[in-house]
């Protein structure tokens, strides 16, 4: 009990992180099955066939490349401009700064379906035509405030004499930006910029609101699922997860590197 009870923390978090992980690794079990019927539910038996052949489910290839594209724009969108709304909060005062902060903060708190909703009505309104555009459109204002966020908290986090610095040693504010202000502030927005491509990539509910005819690949997967869930669904979620998980390692490890090169 006293074990227990000194690594009461460790334990918990280890359980979490399994709770976590165990759908993942249903599934990248699953991708390996031999399903008899429609349904990839139960196993059956050990096959490689989807793995050799992905894309044999017809037009789940282009969906997934269509979440692909949209997931892309929307983070180069929303980290262009999450970034500069978040150096603007935190280096300038203007009027209605703290009315902006707030709102900054809406999509994030609001359920989806309102935001899906609202820009549905907008968009008919204005008598565009849903598609492609209207998805990437809401993708980039539901992605924005994650971006804004992530951003805003390592801006904060910066020690303006290090600017100054740059500043009194002749550099222009150009060259200050991109050799002493850009650098610091990498880490929060390759977070935004990671955060943004997952929930676009991700997102359903937005997406089918504002999708029209454009399928992707959460839209494909659900569709697939009142059918029969094909194989392939697993294999492109396990090589995903596969993926993720190393640019985590992969980060952790570069990290890793730089901390004991300053140390040397």
């Amino acid at each position: 009990m006293r074990w227990i009870r000194k690594n009461l923390v460790v334990i918990a978090g280890l359980l979490t992180l399994a709770y976590m992980i165990l759908p993942n690794l249903v599934v990248m079990a699953f991708s390996f099955n031999k399903p008899k019927g429609r349904f990839n539910y139960s196993w059956q038996e050990f096959s490689l066939d989807a793995w050799k052949d992905p894309c044999g489910v017809a037009d789940m290839c282009e969906s997934l490349s269509l979440s692909l594209q949209l997931a892309a724009w929307a983070t180069l969108g929303s980290v262009l401009l999450g970034t500069m709304i978040a150096f603007a909060l935190v280096r300038y005062r203007f009027r209605a700064r703290g009315a902006i902060n707030s709102l900054i903060f809406l999509p994030m708190a609001m359920p989806e379906v309102v935001m899906a909703a609202s820009l549905l009505t907008l968009f008919l309104n204005m008598g565009i035509e849903l598609g492609f555009w209207t998805v990437l459109i809401a993708h980039i204002m539901f992605c924005l405030s994650f971006v804004v966020t992530a951003v805003k908290a390592r801006v904060m986090s910066m020690d303006p004499r290090l600017e100054e610095a740059a500043n009194d040693l002749y550099a222009g504010p150009v060259q200050t930006f991109l050799r002493v202000t850009l650098p610091i502030a990498a880490p929060g927005i390759a977070a935004g910029a990671l955060l943004a491509f997952a929930l676009s990539f991700d997102d359903f509910i937005i997406t089918n609101f504002n999708a029209g005819s454009t399928v992707t690949f959460p839209m494909f997967v659900w569709g697939s699922a009142q059918r029969g869930t094909p194989v392939q669904i697993n294999v492109i979620g396990t090589a995903m997860f596969i993926l993720a998980v190393l640019m985590v390692v992969a980060g952790q490890m570069i990290a890793n590197r730089r901390k004991k090169t300053a140390t040397a």
